[in-house]
């Protein structure tokens, strides 16, 4: 096999339209384009949700519901996946190193300690949310809640 003997699989190529190529071809004059209007003009391009004309659908739809663009949004670990962790691997802190280094959570991820579960083990934990009901649990364990 070389290079000139390459050719494309059989039935893997469709026929291309060459129109604009003289009367015989029965696509020569508008070029399939039809007559007048803007997508018989080069450079046309339709944009993404145009209907002709008529009132685009995600215009006719009613809108409901705000997004704040300040939200923040946290990954939530509860304190029966902290017991787990503890005992699997025999921590005395958790903190956000810890957690990556066990891939719960990514380097980008904001983390909060929710109250879940039962903690038994005295852990330091740091992360940069804690809820009320989780913090007083990690104390009640004997451990310490540090906020980053």
């Amino acid at each position: 096999m070389k290079l000139n003997n390459l050719r494309p699989a059989k039935g893997s190529l469709k026929k291309r339209k060459r129109v604009g190529r003289g009367e015989g071809s029965g696509r020569a004059g508008t070029s399939t384009r039809g007559h007048k209007g803007a997508a018989s003009r080069s450079g046309f391009s339709k944009k993404l949700g145009f209907e002709g004309g008529q009132m685009p659908l995600q215009r006719r739809i009613p809108k409901f519901g705000f997004k704040s663009p300040n939200r923040i949004t946290y990954k939530v670990i509860n304190l029966e996946a902290l017991q787990s962790l503890v005992d699997e691997h025999k921590l005395k802190t958790v903190d956000f190193e810890t957690l990556i280094k066990h891939k719960i959570v990514n380097k980008k991820d904001l983390v909060k300690i929710l109250g879940n579960g039962e903690l038994t083990a005295s852990v330091e934990v740091k992360a940069h949310a804690f809820s009320a009901s989780a913090q007083k649990a990690i104390e009640a364990a004997g451990g310490t809640v540090e906020k980053m």
